[in-house]
């Protein structure tokens, strides 16, 4: 591998700092912004039809915590899909630990763009006991505060992804030698080349910030992974081997946030696995 590459566990999991690459991860000041009624309501009138502000792109959110930034999928009106790494507390020294982050603290931005038009927050987030420093159960599902009425979603194909089959990333993240700043990309993606039983690997170009987001299935859109690992150089044009997380193996953690946004107690249920 060049020496200019560096495996990146949590690529896109870019941690809240000055706005360089410091050690293979992007450092991205954001705000975090609390929400009101008075911006609910404001969400709401850009959402609803008659205004119509939200275009079929936007599916795909930017996920802002308080540790990192990544991106995600609008998988339902309330439910966002996203790595499993990106909603993890960090150690001391930067390393990702298995305790959730407090879904207070999270926020879902909406629109493609270099500014965000609207946002978001959490009331839990959902994920098996595993996947937290990228690979297989590197998954998570937000439920967000209250339904984005008007929003497009992204199917999430129960399928497993073939080997040969052309797949695309897509996500928030912004290389060193981007041109330009965070914005929502279609990252160049492959042919899938190797499968296993939670985890497959294609040749794509990601940068630090995709993490979480979707792995498209070309021929249809629907969502076969989450962006995980990838070994990266500095340039987002370059295609380089990338580790995606399935999806088709966590019906039930899909399952679980759907009760859970239509008001079911997470405690109230058996645990999550990663079988």
């Amino acid at each position: 591998m060049h020496s200019g590459w560096s495996w990146i566990a949590a690529l896109a999991a870019g941690s809240i700092g000055c706005g360089h690459l410091r050690g293979g991860r992007a450092d991205v000041q954001v705000p975090v912004r609390p929400a009101s009624l008075e911006a609910q309501r404001d969400l709401e009138l850009l959402l609803s039809p008659s205004v119509g502000l939200a275009s079929p792109g936007d599916a795909v959110v930017r996920v802002v915590g308080p540790q990192m930034t990544c991106s995600g999928t609008l998988i339902a009106e309330d439910l966002v899909l996203t790595a499993h790494h990106c909603v993890v507390e960090r150690g001391p020294g930067g390393e990702f630990t298995p305790a959730l982050v407090d879904a207070a603290a999270v926020q879902v931005e909406l629109g493609g763009d270099f500014l965000p038009w609207g946002n978001v927050g959490l009331k839990a987030i959902l994920s098996p006991p595993c996947g937290e420093a990228g690979g297989r159960g590197d998954v998570a599902v937000l439920i967000l505060e209250r339904r984005l009425v008007g929003m497009p979603t992204l199917a999430v194909r129960d399928a497993p992804p073939r080997v040969g089959e052309l797949v695309s990333p897509q996500g928030f993240g912004r290389c060193a030698l981007s041109a330009e700043g965070i914005r929502r990309q279609e990252r160049e993606g492959g042919a899938v080349s190797r499968v296993t039983p939670g985890t497959f690997e294609a040749l794509a170009s990601v940068c630090p910030g995709d993490s979480g987001g979707p792995v498209l299935d070309r021929a249809t859109g629907e969502v076969v992974g989450v962006v995980s690992l990838s070994a990266m150089d500095y340039d987002e044009t370059t295609r380089a081997r990338s580790v995606f997380a399935r999806v088709d193996p966590i019906p039930k953690l899909l399952a679980y946030g759907r009760l859970v946004a239509d008001g079911a107690d997470a405690a109230d249920m058996p645990p999550l696995s990663c079988d």
